[in-house]
């Protein structure tokens, strides 16, 4: 039986647990999306908590807990990590935790989700920033937040120094997609469309220094939907342009003011492989002179993983 961390992550978006070895490895994960009715954009956060409360059995069940030695639990207990942050979803994988930890006489670790996710990234790159400062751009549903990270021995720390001033990137793609009738998260499925664009219907970025705004963007993009004059792809892709030129921006800003120029994205909104393309080809180049990090898409979205490997380093660093 080998030693494995369980990861515990409740957010908005999902239910996950992870098991993983110190190395990295996975060796039994459960996650599941929380449901949203049709035609919704979100859900209250005392539906998420009960949904999360339903599947943290269910998910337990498919787990291989038997066949390994659980070393020690970390979970997220809130959004950031930061002083007053806090969520209500995050208490349901807390109170798991210490309850687990409790019984099985183990030590529990507490992190964050945003720290979470920059590890799933560093952990899951086909490369990591080679400096120990470097800056972070999470988008998600709930963020999307330019972050100054350095590496500590037990996580991260994390100074927020730009991003949206309304909408989150994944808002904005998320009201566009159900009002063209995608289903609720429309990720996935508005990137899909996105692939059958062909026209050149554009919407301009809203950027002022490393901050910026998707509302003028979100008005525009609905107001073609509702005008039926420019065909849904060709939509979903002036979505996706939108998002991409708006980092680019923020990005080049944040360079040329001598911020690190290794810089990781994280977040469920960072799966899409058009808004990867395009920053690779835009910020890689000699006169941009930055090196993009992108976690895995796999674990864009949100999971335990980087919660579980946070949960190694703070055991490293406990047992010394």
């Amino acid at each position: 039986m080998g030693k494995v961390m369980l990861g515990i992550d409740t957010s908005n978006y999902r239910t996950s647990l992870c098991l993983a070895q110190e190395d990295g490895r996975i060796v039994a994960e459960a996650k599941r999306l929380l449901k949203v009715k049709e035609g919704k954009r979100g859900l209250q956060q005392s539906e998420a908590v009960f949904q999360h409360v339903m599947n943290l059995p269910e998910l337990s069940e498919q787990m291989k807990w038997n066949e390994y030695e659980i070393e020690a639990i970390c979970v997220s207990e809130k959004p950031r990590p930061v002083d007053q942050s806090y969520m209500p979803v995050f208490k349901v994988g807390e109170g798991l935790g210490k309850s687990l930890a409790t019984y099985l006489r183990v030590p529990l670790h507490l992190t964050t989700h945003q720290e979470g996710h920059i590890a799933a990234g560093e952990y899951t790159a086909e490369n990591r920033p080679r400096e120990d400062r470097f800056l972070a751009v999470h988008l998600s549903g709930g963020t999307s937040e330019l972050l100054l990270c350095e590496r500590m021995a037990t996580g991260y720390a994390i100074e927020k120094i730009g991003g949206t001033i309304d909408l989150h990137a994944g808002q904005l793609v998320d009201r566009v997609g159900v009002a063209l009738g995608l289903s609720f998260p429309a990720g996935p499925q508005l990137e899909a469309l996105a692939r059958e664009a062909s026209g050149d219907f554009r919407v301009a970025s809203a950027v002022d220094g490393l901050s910026f705004s998707f509302s003028g963007p979100e008005a525009s993009l609905l107001r073609a939907v509702s005008a039926g004059q420019v065909s849904f792809a060709d939509i979903a892709r002036a979505t996706e342009q939108c998002i991409a030129n708006t980092l680019e921006k923020s990005l080049r800003h944040a360079v040329e003011q001598g911020l690190p120029k290794e810089i990781l994205i994280v977040g469920g909104v960072a799966a899409n492989q058009y808004m990867r393309e395009r920053l690779i080809k835009r910020l890689e180049h000699p006169a941009a002179g930055a090196k993009l990090y992108f976690c895995d898409p796999a674990y864009s979205g949100d999971n335990a993983y980087g919660v579980a490997m946070l949960g190694w380093m703070k055991q490293k660093t406990n047992n010394k």
